[in-house]
């Protein structure tokens, strides 16, 4: 075999191992990070047991926005079920009537204010929610109903788990707030940097919370005003 052809093979060779090297391992592979950690509430009895209720999300440079999408949030037994919703930016929420009376659902603040008037059972209003925030959504026949949407404008929100921890996948390397929302625990904020965020402690204290029942879609309280249900 000749100069040339040995040359030709060995390049050959070359060739077939840095392709199989490009497979084996994908450029920015590696470049993804994690956050995790663990969320605690103390309340008056301990612990609280609705950590899972928590919302917690990330802000900052970088974050990969996330779908819209759209979801249902049932109103039965006088209740909005699920309480507790996260959505990206763009997504509609629909709200079916499964009780045998009217509800009117509303939002007098935060990142969408609507009111879907009356309307009865197995009717479905709907809502689309255009801006990041956090929605508190009542009904104002029914004092007692609360909801909470968190419209968040990337990919990063969760929840808990019933034990508090949380994950966030798919972190690009670089500095962020890591917010945490909880009815009773109110807001906490955290700075983080990625990859180094793998074992937070996000602690909430909800041991002077006092409840405030919230006023009518007029601002009026609903104890002022006769119920039929």
């Amino acid at each position: 075999m000749g100069y040339a052809s040995r040359m030709h093979l060995a390049w050959r060779r070359v060739n077939r191992w840095w392709l199989v090297t490009c497979v084996l391992v994908p450029i920015g592979a590696s470049a993804q990070g994690v956050v995790a950690g663990k969320v605690e509430i103390r309340d008056k009895k301990g612990l609280a047991a609705d950590v899972d209720a928590t919302l917690l999300w990330l802000e900052g440079a970088g974050l990969a926005a996330g779908a819209a999408q759209r979801t249902e949030v049932k109103t039965y037994d006088k209740t909005f079920l699920p309480g507790v919703v996260l959505l990206p930016v763009g997504s509609t929420v629909s709200f079916p009537n499964q009780d045998p009376f009217d509800h009117n659902v509303f939002a007098t603040s935060g990142p969408k204010v609507f009111d879907l008037g009356l309307y009865g059972q197995n009717e479905t209003r709907s809502v689309t929610f255009d801006k990041p925030g956090l929605a508190r959504i009542y009904c104002n026949v029914h004092a007692k109903m609360a909801l909470t949407v968190l419209v968040h404008p990337t990919t990063h929100a969760v929840r808990p788990d019933k034990g508090g921890r949380f994950q966030f996948t798919g972190v690009a390397p670089g500095t962020y707030t890591l917010r945490a929302w909880h009815e009773r625990g109110g807001e906490k904020t955290m700075p983080i940097t990625v990859p180094a965020a793998t074992d937070l402690v996000v602690t909430m204290d909800a041991t002077r919370f006092k409840f405030v029942q919230h006023m009518d879609k007029t601002g009026k309280s609903y104890d002022a005003r006769g119920r039929r249900y």
